[in-house]
């Protein structure tokens, strides 16, 4: 099965740096329409997101949880639901040490993607990446 992996941060949500308040996610506009064209062409959705702010204590990883819980439920609104929301919380400059380290889940490195296409069976070959920076285009590519 095709999946589209999906950036969190300025792709599919407003980019509030460092975030994981869940009452302060916004969609960006056309976002949900977007989605909803790629669900119904039969694709996977699921989010690739590198969560430094982990590594850097600027939250705990447990605050990802109601940020995915927050995208379910707009998303289900508009009879939509994520297949998979995967996140990176490494950085090799972080300060909580079981976090600082050089890994491959973080993009540009494609480990989520591979991880997602493994576990869920993806077709990686008619699968797409859309985000908006060079290393979301990277990890796509790759």
């Amino acid at each position: 099965m095709p999946a589209i992996f999906l950036d969190k941060d300025g792709t599919l949500i407003e980019n509030v740096p460092n975030n994981v308040d869940p009452q302060l996610i916004e969609m960006k506009i056309g976002a949900i329409e977007g989605l909803q064209i790629l669900s119904k062409a039969g694709y996977k959705l699921i989010v690739i997101t590198n969560q430094s702010g982990v590594a850097r204590d600027y939250f705990p990883e447990s605050a990802l949880v109601g940020v995915e819980a927050r995208l379910n439920e707009i998303l289900e609104k508009a009879d939509l639901s994520l297949d998979g929301f995967y996140y990176c919380p490494h950085h090799p400059n972080g300060v909580i040490s079981e976090y600082a380290i050089a890994c491959e889940c973080r993009k540009p490195k494609p480990g989520l993607i591979l991880r997602a296409a493994s576990e869920q069976n993806i077709d990686l070959a008619n699968s797409w990446f859309i985000g908006d920076n060079l290393s979301d285009v990277e990890a796509g590519h790759t």
